[in-house]
């Protein structure tokens, strides 16, 4: 079988403790520039950049596991989600927490809309509540901190808010299962959730209702939306037992295309352009490539020691990310020429 990529050894980014639970890229920023945050259950999100995987930062403040993180589009902001019945928002150039959002059990779920400098952010989790909190009316959480470090606990004061950030929630008693992923599509009035009840939902904003679902065959391991730059090919992509589905971006509900592997998938990322689609496994700790239109698996790639819950491809589509049970996090090269530190 024809491979038009050479085999290429990841780069391995050390620094969490724990299990990676979650990766997120925010878009190119400028001067082909981007970043990275991974969600560890170390309590300790961390900021990478993203083309060399090079630590940046580490965001100090949550008393447990991070389950999920996010960077705004102009990765400005990062916003976490914690098993400390909190969910934070973050400066990402001082480490400083601007916001905490208190909530009566574990935040599984996180997300900003695509755009930049974003005034609301959407949870959920355990309480199977989907939440919008308006940051815009909120009193800063860490507006008595005496240090902005993003390493230095004295930059963490944010347990608490003084008056709590306003929010709303959207689908009362809807879900019957702990929302696992939000996803913010490029609609900024669609938001996406991925739920423990084996239901994908796609919300309409305005009017606070369901417009479309769709039954997945198994529990959901990942829900994230390819985001690649100027590409035509975004969609929405999830995992679930043996299954990856894709899903339109723009027609909620909208399958495009199911493909059935032989193994249980915890990941899976899109590369809408490439006609490629790269998963982890979750009974295993490989990594594979398989064609889009043809099915077919085409890359097998080993060298994490644990299940590989998050996969993500970068938003030029050079590389992608996965996180691993294991504690580590690798950047893949997806790209003939010489790219970042592979040379």
């Amino acid at each position: 079988m024809a491979v038009d990529l050479p085999k290429v050894v990841p780069l391995t980014c050390h620094g969490h403790s724990r299990p990676v639970t979650h990766l997120s890229f925010s878009s190119v920023v400028d001067d082909n520039q981007y970043y990275l945050i991974s969600a560890c259950k170390d309590n300790n999100p961390m900021l990478r950049d993203g083309v060399t995987g090079d630590w940046i930062g580490t965001f100090i403040g949550h008393k447990g596991a991070v389950w999920q993180a996010r960077l705004s589009s102009d990765a400005s902001l990062a916003a976490t989600g914690s098993a400390d019945f909190s969910a934070k928002v973050w400066d990402t150039h001082t480490g400083e927490c601007l916001h905490t959002l208190q909530h009566s059990h574990i935040v599984r779920a996180i997300a900003f809309p695509s755009q930049p400098q974003p005034q609301v952010v959407a949870t959920g989790g355990f309480e199977k509540k989907l939440r919008i909190f308006d940051l815009s009316r909120a009193t800063s959480s860490a507006s008595n901190s005496s240090s902005s470090s993003p390493t230095s606990p004295d930059g963490m004061n944010g347990t608490t808010n003084p008056t709590p950030t306003p929010c709303y929630e959207i689908g009362p008693g809807v879900h019957t299962g702990a929302i696992k992923s939000i996803v913010w599509g490029t609609d900024l009035n669609i938001l996406v959730t991925a739920s423990d009840d084996k239901k994908i939902r796609w919300w309409d904003l305005r009017n606070r209702a369901v417009v479309a679902s769709h039954d997945v065959e198994g529990p959901v391991g990942s829900c994230e939306l390819s985001s690649l730059s100027g590409s035509s090919g975004t969609s929405l992509s999830v995992a679930a037992g043996k299954t990856a589905y894709f899903f339109s971006s723009t027609q909620p509900g909208q399958l495009l295309k199911t493909v059935k592997t032989p193994y249980e998938i915890a990941s899976v990322a899109l590369h809408g352009d490439r006609r490629k689609f790269v998963t982890g496994g979750s009974a295993d700790t490989w990594v594979r490539v398989y064609d889009l239109d043809d099915e077919k698996e085409l890359e097998v790639h080993k060298g994490h020691h644990g299940p590989i819950w998050s996969v993500n491809f970068s938003p030029d589509g050079k590389l992608y990310a996965t996180g691993s049970e294991d504690g580590t996090i690798k950047l893949w090269k997806f790209c003939k020429e010489p790219y970042g530190l592979w040379r």
